[in-house]
């Protein structure tokens, strides 16, 4: 079965009857190595093509759908096609016309990467693979096509006709029709680089990130390409996709692309929303970078993001309630919570404000937050999003994880989805995470509208192995650490790249001395209250503010020592998981002689070399 993206439950309300019969042929009757997209844009310009067709070994084909019959067509030729509509006589565009032309659109844009292309001889600077167009005609059968001389305008091996794309239709003869529109046959298989690459250059909007304007449409000067591309795998293209209306929960281990996937639903709802959108998240630093992120894609005005206790108390002052007095606590921030559930329930706090709500970390939520939140999505949209990965949850404990989605108002039962892959970290960096925390990840069963731990699995790059360290004292963890700081820098990565994570504040002190002593640019909201994800700075922060952000180096001191503070060991473990997963390239782990974990730590690493 092909892949159809986005999924055709999805689409289903926005097709014609003709496109919906061609989506279900293409997924049933082509094999598994198909890729299909429907109505997607293409490039920056976002240009439509009803289908676009690949395979590795076949090529790409741009199509287009006609659900035209022939008393409708007046007159036609090779450029232009007159149509009898309920608004009288209406031109168009040929519809093979309008495939070519976004044929050539879509080569354009890969022919401006040189590993897409031939390097020399004849084809030179054109794309090495097949390309071709055509048009469905889902109303008019071949015999009707001859018997009117469509083929004088339309080559027939270019068009498939309605009796050709029949449910009972053979599958080999249905592949025939499409073959028959390439105008050459491959002699070799594309790579899985070279696909990715295709999927780059043909959608902007699956690029990660940080490659978003790495190889802008309209450079006046040709750009030298990467080596590597980054986009969305093929699960999590479908899924950004195909989210549609309605709630929905999707399972996503740590590093497996929730908040990308979070952003890009952002960005297709600013573009057709009349109310705001809402993001809601737990911790401030989470907050300060998907704000950040929506001020880099321009929709900070139609969304709106918040860490959960921000919008309580903007709630509060927005609808002139008293918010509570005293200096922050949890029993402070418990009472803020309960004032704006009570303002919703008399109605003085208005429900329905938000087109969609987007939740991240949404393991960090009470059951209580739910149930306040769900009440603030607009009924007529009903758009809920809720991303969640149990073995980050490190608020709540038992009485929350114990709770169903559906009893604190999500109703997300057929629409969960669980995203296994870990693309943020090396092999080695998961590898030991994964050792460390093996009690915590176990794979536990759980109905669909539970929360079930996922067990991440590796997407296989490699680096380098994380660095355990025991030192006497913690000022020698600071200076080792400082130390290591200062020689990335001075290989060529930025300050902005590198974190050092901590767990208790009496560490902080010794280590941030340490920094400025080095003169180490740095930033820890704890400190100098603030959190600038862009600024070229090092990010001081808690263990427990790391969630959801992700650095190419973490640095993480006095791991495992004792402290008054601590929680039970099962939860200190748990957060030092989700900060080990914060590095995406080299981890330093730095401990002193009485470190709980040091002894599961040393197995966990002594385990790589086995």
């Amino acid at each position: 079965m092909a892949t159809l993206i986005p999924a055709l439950g999805s689409v289903t309300s926005r097709m014609t009857s003709g496109e919906r019969r061609f989506a279900e042929r293409l997924e049933t009757k082509l094999e598994d190595d198909y890729l299909c997209w429907y109505d997607v844009a293409i490039g920056e310009k976002t240009r439509h093509p009803d289908f676009i067709v690949f395979h590795p070994s076949r090529g790409l084909l741009v199509l287009e759908v006609k659900d035209w019959r022939l008393d409708t067509i007046r007159d036609i030729d090779k450029r232009e096609v007159t149509l009898l509509t309920e608004r009288g006589l209406v031109r168009e565009m040929n519809p093979l016309e309008q495939a070519r032309q976004y044929m050539f659109y879509v080569t354009n844009l890969l022919q401006r990467d040189p590993q897409l292309v031939w390097p020399s001889g004849s084809l030179k600077g054109k794309p090495f693979f097949p390309y071709g167009c055509g048009v469905v005609l889902s109303n008019i059968t071949r015999a009707q096509f001859d018997k009117i001389n469509l083929g004088d305008v339309l080559p027939p091996h270019l068009a498939i006709c309605q009796d050709e794309m029949y449910e009972t239709i053979d599958a080999e003869r249905f592949q025939q029709r499409l073959w028959e529109m390439f105008p050459v046959k491959f002699t070799f298989k594309l790579s899985l680089p070279q696909i990715e690459r295709i999927r780059w250059h043909l959608f902007p909007q699956i690029r990660m990130p940080e490659q978003r304007a790495l190889f802008p449409e309209e450079a006046a000067e040709p750009l030298e390409m990467p080596d590597i591309l980054r986009v969305m795998d093929l699960q999590q293209e479908q899924l950004a996709r195909s989210l549609g209306e309605g709630h929905r929960v999707i399972h996503g281990v740590a590093g497996s692309g929730k908040t990308m996937i979070l952003g890009y639903r952002a960005e297709h709802l600013a573009k057709i929303v009349t109310r705001p959108v809402l993001v809601l998240c737990y911790n401030k630093t989470l907050a300060a970078k998907l704000t950040a992120t929506m001020v880099e894609k321009g929709i900070e005005e139609k969304v709106h993001v918040y860490n959960f206790h921000a919008w309580c108390a903007r709630q509060l002052e927005s609808y002139n309630i008293d918010r509570p007095k005293g200096r922050p606590s949890d029993a402070l921030f418990e009472e803020m919570v309960n004032r704006v559930i009570q303002g919703v329930d008399r109605k003085a706090i208005p429900a329905g404000q938000y087109d969609a709500v987007l939740i991240d970390e949404g393991h960090d939520f009470q059951p209580e937050w739910f149930k306040l939140v769900v009440q603030m999505v607009n009924p007529e949209s009903n758009s809920l999003l809720v991303l969640y990965d149990d073995a980050q949850s490190i608020y709540g404990g038992n009485r929350k994880r114990a709770m169903t989605f559906s009893s604190f108002g999500i109703q997300a039962r057929g629409r969960t989805t669980i995203l296994r892959l870990n693309y943020r970290n090396t092999q080695e960096i998961l590898s030991v995470a994964r050792a460390f925390a093996d009690d915590l990840l176990r794979p536990t069963d759980a109905a669909e509208d539970e929360a079930p731990t996922v067990q991440p699995v590796g997407a296989g790059r490699r680096g380098s192995r994380p660095l355990l360290i025991e030192l006497p004292t913690l000022d020698a963890e600071a200076e080792r650490i400082a130390q290591i700081l200062v020689d990335e820098n001075r290989a060529g990565t930025l300050w902005s790249e590198m974190a050092v994570l901590y767990r208790h504040w009496d560490t902080v002190g010794q280590v941030t001395s340490v920094l400025t002593r080095k003169g180490i640019p740095f930033e820890c909201p704890q400190i100098n209250k603030r959190f600038t994800p862009g600024a070229d700075s090092v990010k001081v922060v808690t263990l427990h503010s790391s969630k959801g952000l992700e650095f190419p180096l973490v640095c993480i001191p006095a791991i495992g020592m004792p402290h008054r503070n601590d929680e039970p060991v099962e939860n200190e473990a748990r957060l030092l998981y989700v900060a080990m997963t914060r590095a995406t390239r080299q981890l330093v782990l730095t401990h002193g002689k009485e470190s709980r974990f040091s002894e599961k730590l040393r197995d966990a690493v002594a385990r790589l070399s086995q």
